[in-house]
């Protein structure tokens, strides 16, 4: 067991000033979740304990944020391919600092509008596109039979600096939160500026040695190969195919209950943030044990497929009974299949990792982000007037959680296709993307 962490640490030695900046970025973050609620819910609804205008608002914010997700998440996995993870990863880490800095500043109903046009453009840039680009730093520098042990590392500090946050949540008293939040978050970007080392060499592309008329042209039309060849890689591989699907399935459900989750615990046990607070530790605590010992133990005795699966199995579980909950407890009960659904994330991007080429690797990680995306925007469509509708006095029947029921069926297809899924069938071969690369060309070039 001491050999197999000593060897599980030497991993990781490259990763550390990855690492390190992520995990104060998270901190920063997580520390706010709990807070958001009892701060949007006094700004909209004063002296209120459910709030409509909060659910439909954080349902539109999510469905705009996935239409641009769709097309912004393949294009930052692909330009970290051509220009390197370290600037990306800047952009991508320092967008929250401004939203953060407005609700510092003021609370007022405005501030709170305000704040959320500001984070949709954080999230439409910095949700998912962080940690597509950090799996494709750790594939840079890691050996491919240690990457799924590398990305539950990566997975499991994200659970500990939830803990983290939330336990400063729990302490801190809620006008400073946002205060430490922005210090953490500005930290964060110096530190990655300063230490983070480039894996990747930038590539020269045609676009820069063309005339400065024709160059906007020749960047879209450039764009618009690489986002066809980054289909390509995934449509050309049965097992990343397979795995677009269950991810989108399980974003699909996940995504809507967590968008609607702490509302409707607010709303119908009248949790504040310190219980709130509580739940999401739960799950941290429990989820760090989880991918940073038991998955990278289980994974080269059962593989990727089964943990997948038994993951599924858990967040099924976890939608259901939050969704039947019938008393205080059970939300606690709920929180506790985090230990095991929370695997999902390393397990997909195992998979992703596995069915791709090293030159690949943010290509098909942005790629089956952007379907997640799609799944994001898809949800709230549905969660959030259903979810108003059941807590609502004019609800057909007395289910409160029925939209979160409705959202565990999506997240039961999901499990359906990872029954099915073949990790056998190799990656596209360089010839086959060149090929592939000419062929879309040939018309344009004749």
């Amino acid at each position: 067991m001491a050999g197999w962490w000593w060897e599980s640490m030497k991993e990781l030695r490259p990763l550390v000033h990855l690492l390190f900046p992520l995990c104060v970025h998270w901190i920063a973050e997580e520390m706010t979740v709990s807070v958001l609620v009892d701060v949007t819910t006094n700004a909209l609804c004063p002296g209120q304990l459910t709030c409509p205008q909060a659910i439909y608002i954080n349902g539109i914010q999510q469905t705009v944020v996935g239409i641009f997700k769709m097309i912004v998440l393949p294009l930052l996995g692909q330009l970290a391919d051509e220009h390197g993870r370290k600037p990306l990863l800047l952009l991508t880490v320092s967008t929250t600092i401004f939203p953060f800095t407005l609700l510092a500043i003021n609370q007022s109903k405005g501030s709170v509008y305000a704040y959320y046009g500001i984070r949709t453009v954080s999230y439409i840039i910095s949700q998912g596109s962080i940690f597509c680009i950090s799996v494709a730093y750790a594939a840079d520098v890691v050996d491919e039979s240690r990457r799924a042990a590398a990305f539950s590392w990566i997975t499991g500090l994200f659970s500990a600096s939830h803990v983290v946050g939330n336990l400063l949540a729990r302490f801190l008293p809620e006008y400073y939160i946002f205060e430490v939040s922005i210090a953490l978050l500005i930290f964060c970007s110096v530190y990655m500026a300063k230490f983070l080392k480039e894996t990747v060499r930038p590539t020269q592309t045609p676009a820069q040695n063309i005339p400065r008329l024709k160059k906007p042209f020749e960047i879209v039309k450039e764009r618009y190969y690489s986002m066809k060849n980054a289909a390509y890689v995934v449509t050309s591989s049965s097992t990343l195919k397979r795995i677009s699907l269950i991810s989108f399935f399980y974003e699909l459900g996940m995504s809507g209950i967590s968008g609607v989750l702490l509302y409707y615990l607010k709303s119908v046990f009248g949790f504040n943030k310190n219980q709130l607070s509580e739940i999401l530790m739960m799950v941290g605590v429990g989820s760090i044990f989880s991918q940073m010992l038991l998955l990278p133990l289980l994974n080269p005795l059962i593989g990727e497929k089964l943990i997948l699966c038994a993951a599924l199995l858990a967040s099924i579980a976890y939608g259901l009974f939050y969704g039947l909950a019938w008393a205080s407890w059970v939300p606690y009960l709920s929180a506790s299949f985090g230990v095991i659904y929370v695997l999902v994330k390393p397990s997909t991007y195992a998979v992703i990792s596995k069915g791709s080429t090293s030159a690949n690797q943010g290509k098909a990680q942005g790629f089956v982000a952007g379907v997640q995306s799609i799944a994001s925007l898809l949800s709230p469509l549905a969660m959030s007037p259903l979810t108003t509708w059941f807590l609502s006095s004019n609800a057909p029947f007395d289910c409160k959680g029925f939209s979160i029921i409705f959202a565990s069926l999506s997240m039961v297809v999901s499990f359906c296709f990872a029954c099915t899924l073949n990790l056998e069938d190799a990656p596209p071969t360089k010839k086959g993307l060149e090929d592939h690369v000419q062929d879309i060309e040939t018309p344009l070039l004749s």
